[in-house]
């Protein structure tokens, strides 16, 4: 997929710290954002696809068999 540039307005010592967990994470800044975008992006997803699935879950569009019977049903002598 194509990368495209993105320019951030961000405080200076946020930046000089990210930098410097950037560097003991063998990393860098803008792949710590891409990261977390993906996260973010990922978890909205997921959020989504669960809804849908709840959905369907709520209101079933087949039935399948009745009410199932009850324990003393079962078991009577």
């Amino acid at each position: 997929m194509k990368r495209v540039n993105v320019t951030l307005a961000i405080e200076e010592d946020l930046l000089q710290e990210a930098r410097a967990v950037a560097a003991r994470s063998h990393t860098s800044v803008n792949e710590m954002v891409r990261n977390y975008l993906q996260q973010v992006v990922g978890e909205q997803r997921r959020l989504a696809a669960f809804d849908r699935i709840r959905g369907l879950l709520e209101r079933p569009s087949v039935t399948i068999g009745g009410r199932l019977p009850l324990r003393g049903e079962l078991h009577e002598r």
